[in-house]
């Protein structure tokens, strides 16, 4: 298992554009990618968001990386982002 988290900070007023835009990717991410076991949106009400995904492998998180609605997502939501952090971690215990 390959688990990813991604901290954002959105500009002021962008929560209500991003989050819709975040739960269509995490929806697809699910449905169409059978490597991609959980993606978790997590939020403090205000402009931080945190994702927390499972993945089979890193393989499949690439497969997410180069998917049409994760491209798709990421494009739209680049101008809405202050910060983002990404960290990956390739031992799960369980």
């Amino acid at each position: 298992m390959f688990a990813v988290t991604v901290s954002f900070t959105l500009y002021p007023d962008a929560r209500d554009d991003f989050l819709p835009l975040m739960r269509e990717n995490a929806q697809l991410s699910l449905e169409l990618e059978p490597g991609c076991a959980q993606f978790d949106i997590c939020t403090d009400g205000g402009a931080r968001v945190f994702l927390y995904e499972i993945y089979d492998s890193a393989e499949a998180f690439d497969a997410h990386l180069q998917s049409a609605h994760f491209k798709s997502f990421d494009a739209a939501v680049q101008e809405m982002i202050a910060e983002k952090t990404v960290q990956t971690y390739p031992e799960v215990l369980r």
